[in-house]
């Protein structure tokens, strides 16, 4: 991204001119790296891609001010007045619009929920980078503009006049022509833009992407009330299944609960002695995938794949605030019976579905028990209490340490319990002895009744509610928003059926994302007065503030193109790069109509003003949208990065197109 940024500056400003423009790229991320330092900012995956999208924008500031001064130069002027001039006409301008930037990012440091926490870096480390670009264009590049640039030399048979040429003789051409047919090019962008909100609805829809990385994570989940020997057997079982896959490079298996939390969107699991999580390392994303549809294929077919007793689930990491299982709807009310019923019929409607893999829930089954009832008369007259016999049966069935052996600096406690034969034996319960007061013993069957059933192993409650959660995964690239788009039919036809007091929800990805997408909406009335008063500080005119903020949703049109022909989903991240492209938008607003308003104070009148405004203002609005689109082409090929790099280019071509020629005919109109 740097290399890229610095061949536009040297491409299209020159090498003296664009040398000005890498100078303060160092100046600007040096300062940015000591203030996350001071800050307590780590670099990691948000903060870093804050920094590469904040590459794109950090030299626009630079660019406006050095290309002021370069074309006063040009026209003849002295470095020290054509530095000064450059200080004057754009420092406020760009302080607003930079302002305004930065603005735009304010919802991802206000949304209080798991996503904004995860999210914020990205406003701090792109209004710090924005900030202190503002400081060196206004500060530094005119010193260094001073002491680096030169008058170009005329050149015989070429004009002499700066916007004279070719290129400038064409754009003044088609500025007038917007101007004098300005209902019709009102008319025809607000056409365009209500294309692209209809359009908007067929790009794919996410929360997060899955994460690149080469791992695959296996969880096996054996019956409620398995043993640990159980699902280490199973374990063994599909370590022969792995042992014979390619493209494996290592992995690990946890019995009795999850892998430690090396990453920070993995879900830790308690420990339970049925379930084990086994962690691949794969070769290459190629080997991933692979081996990930071979593990999905043994998953879905459970018994005839030999794992006749384990559910598996087979999926990637995932980036964001951790989900779990995609699909989820839950299920709560008061009645146990009637809860599971519900339950079922849920399960039912998400497995017709056909982009869907095993689905399940989160009690899990019935596991047996056995039950002991006391019969207190009976054990008074012997002269036992409940406690008693419950201290018996926990040394004889699961042991009691009796004392501790140390070992060097450990201490090894020694439990005393009943041999195997004893103790394994469940059919044999009520003929454990039970010493009594007086001496001797008594069978348990003689002062207990003992009852053999099957209970819930788990009561998962929300709000003090039992909940049953209907969880799946998706076994195609269908995106979780439209599977689940796709039950919902199904899912309101159970719900209009539902007994008082019981109520169906949808989770996962769904409930995650509006959640997320809740607490943006929550301070968006705060941003957008933060950008009005700015505005307002700036144009001082109700008019100027509106027409300003009437381009802002210009981009839309060409993020939804971007995302249509890329097929780029529009996720979360996505969502804070179009909030943010207003801001970047509005930027260009503001500085093509405060030069419209200084020509028009300056004597010229309003019509000659807006084309000239907008014919000297259009360099400096493409070379910093150029800078801008062209640092994020390495973040289109992130799968976190991708779509949100992706809408931003979309939408920042687009719009400053038509700012060129939008804003100038709106101008006329208004």
């Amino acid at each position: 991204s740097l290399v890229i940024v610095l061949l536009v500056g040297f491409v299209s400003l020159g090498w003296r001119t664009g040398l000005v423009v890498a100078i303060s790229v160092p100046l600007v991320l040096s300062g940015v790296l000591v203030a996350m330092k001071l800050s307590g900012i780590d670099l990691h995956r948000i903060s870093l891609g804050a920094m590469i999208i904040a590459l794109g924008l950090l030299v626009d500031d630079a660019i406006i001010s050095v290309e002021t001064m370069k074309v006063k130069l040009d026209q003849g002027w002295d470095r020290l007045s054509a530095g000064s001039f450059a200080y004057r006409s754009t420092a406020m301008p760009m302080l607003t619009g930079t302002l305004v930037t930065v603005a735009g990012y304010l919802p991802v440091a206000l949304a209080s929920s798991s996503t904004g926490e995860y999210t914020n870096a990205i406003f701090w480390v792109v209004g710090l980078s924005l900030l202190l670009s503002w400081f060196v264009a206004v500060l530094f590049v005119p010193v260094l503009g001073a002491e680096l640039m030169r008058p170009a030399r005329p050149q015989p048979g070429k004009p002499t006049e700066l916007y004279d040429t070719p290129a400038y003789r064409a754009l003044r051409r088609g500025v007038i022509w917007c101007v004098r047919r300005r209902l019709t090019v009102i008319g025809g962008t607000v056409a365009i833009f209500a294309v692209s909100v209809a359009s908007f609805m067929f790009v794919p829809q996410q929360f997060f992407p899955a994460a690149s990385r080469l791992e695959i994570v296996v969880d096996l989940r054996l019956p409620e009330g398995s043993s640990f020997d159980a699902t280490a057997k199973a374990v063994e079982q599909l370590d022969t299944v792995l042992a014979n896959q390619p493209g494996i490079d290592s992995y690990v298996a946890y019995i009795g609960g999850g892998s430690p939390r090396y990453f920070l969107a993995s879900i830790p699991e308690l420990t339970n002695a049925n379930f084990a999580q086994i962690v691949v390392n794969t070769k290459s994303v190629a080997a991933r995938e692979a081996l990930l549809a071979t593990l999905s294929k043994m998953a879905n077919a459970g018994a005839a794949a030999g794992f006749d007793q384990a559910r598996m689930r087979v999926a990637r990491l995932e980036l964001g605030p951790p989900v779990g299982y995609p699909i989820q709807f839950r299920v709560s009310g008061p009645d146990l019976g009637e809860l599971k019923r519900i339950a079922g019929d849920v399960r039912r409607a998400v497995r017709d579905n056909p982009h869907v893999g095993f689905v399940s829930d989160d009690w899990g089954n019935p596991s047996k028990v056995v039950s002991i009832a006391l019969d207190q008369n009976k054990a008074r007259l012997l002269g036992l209490a409940s406690e008693d016999v419950s201290q018996t049966l926990q040394t004889l069935l699961s042991g009691s340490t009796i004392t501790q052996y140390r070992e060097g600096t450990d201490l090894i406690p020694v439990v005393g319990r009943a041999i195997r034969s004893e103790r394994g034996n469940l059919a044999t319960i009520a003929e454990i002895d039970i010493p009594v007061a007086a001496g001797g013993t008594v069978p348990l069957g003689q002062i207990a009744n003992v009852a053999y059933g099957l209970e819930e192993p788990k009561l998962r409650r929300r709000n003090r509610t039992p909940s049953i959660t209907v969880q799946t995964d998706i076994i195609d690239a269908t995106q979780a928003p439209v599977v689940t788009e796709q039950i919902l039919p199904a899912i309101g036809l159970i719900q209009r059926q539902l007994p008082a007091g019981y109520t169906i929800e949808s989770a996962g990805v769904v409930a995650e994302s509006a959640k997320g997408q809740a607490s943006i909406n929550a301070v968006m009335p705060l941003t957008l007065l933060v950008m009005v008063s700015l505005l307002m500080l700036q144009l001082r005119s109700f008019g100027r503030v509106a027409m300003v903020l009437l381009t802002a949703p210009l981009g839309l049109i060409g993020v939804t193109c971007a995302l249509l022909i890329t097929g780029a989903p529009f996720g979360f991240v996505a969502m804070l790069g179009f909030i943010a492209l207003t801001g970047i938008i509005m930027r260009n607003s503001v500085i093509l109509v405060d030069q419209i308003e200084q020509d028009i104070v300056a004597g010229r009148s309003a019509a000659d003003a807006i084309v000239e405004a907008t014919v000297r203002r259009a360099r400096p609005i493409l070379l910093t949208a150029a800078a801008a689109v062209t640092a994020l082409i390495p973040l289109t090929q992130s799968a976190f990065w991708g779509p949100m790099a992706i809408a931003i280019m979309g939408g920042l071509i687009s719009a400053t197109l038509l700012t060129l020629g939008f804003v100038p005919a709106l101008y006329a109109a208004w």
